[in-house]
């Protein structure tokens, strides 16, 4: 299994794991920073609705987004809020349009839901996106993992949340690690490579490796990877694109700096 590139009328590219799309489940994608209507800094799909663009701008480039996936209308998003933390909000009927068109409530990395249509959405530029879906309890998730997401394993935190309230068995989870900054461009200081191996041990030496300024190249996708192979999913996609390495194709803070949209991974159980 793999991902799975698409390329729209308008423009618009973004990616689908097949370990994912192959359920018939659920709607999903992850977007790049092509095919929308923002202008200037934010041309041109950019899904960031705190960052300073014309918010008709980013609602049309959620709706081209949500229609080139399939995922729903733009009133069916419940949106992240994102706090470089580990809590997975559990999403209902009562969280629809939270983010976009009402007020968020909560703050969370991860959202998860057996509610159908609710689409689950999640924010990153170089950052990466994950998707979760069990098709036997019929249960969605989405997480995003930072350096310090990753560090506090939140990919296998959201797989036991959804044991330990939908049921769900790591066995049947599939799971999808979206786009982002690959060991090559994502460069740190020995305060990230101390808190990964503090807080992962062993698991995480491997994907830290000496460049030859004194700093670390971090896998963070690697990680991730390992994170979920070591809490028993097996069935996982991997994106093989660096945001930082094409940021003529991603949102990359590391490249450009706060000036910049964002890229959304979305997943909809469907109706």
């Amino acid at each position: 299994m793999a991902f799975r590139e698409h390329q729209e009328e308008n423009g618009l590219v973004w990616w689908e794991s097949e370990a994912l799309s192959r359920t018939g489940d659920v709607a999903h994608g992850f977007s790049t920073r092509l095919g929308g209507v923002s202008q200037g800094v934010y041309a041109s799909l950019n899904l960031g609705h705190t960052r300073g663009d014309d918010p008709e701008a980013v609602r049309e480039n959620y709706r081209r987004f949500c229609r080139a996936t399939g995922a729903g209308e733009v009133s069916d998003l419940v949106l992240s809020h994102q706090v470089h933390g580990r809590e997975i909000r559990v999403c209902t009927l009562a969280d629809r349009g939270k983010g976009l068109d009402r007020e968020r409530d909560y703050e969370a990395d991860g959202l998860m839901t057996d509610v159908p249509g609710l689409i689950l959405t999640i924010f990153t530029a170089d950052r990466i996106p994950l998707l979760f879906y069990d098709p036997v309890r019929h249960v969605a998730a989405a997480s995003h993992a930072g350096w310090r997401g990753t560090a506090q394993a939140i990919a296998p935190r959201t797989v036991r949340r959804m044991g330990e309230v939908y049921g769900s068995s790591p066995e049947d989870i599939r799971a999808a690690v979206g786009p982002g900054i690959g060991p090559c461009c994502f460069l740190t200081h020995d305060d990230v490579t101390d808190a990964m191996e503090t807080a992962l041990g062993e698991l995480a030496k491997p994907f830290l490796r000496p460049a030859e300024d004194g700093r670390f190249h971090v896998d963070l996708k690697g990680i991730n990877r390992a994170l979920l192979l070591d809490c028993g999913v097996r069935q996982i996609d991997v994106c093989p694109d660096c945001t930082g390495c094409h940021p003529e194709r991603y949102w990359s803070h590391r490249t450009t700096g706060p000036a910049r949209g964002s890229m959304a991974a979305v997943i909809a159980i469907r109706p």
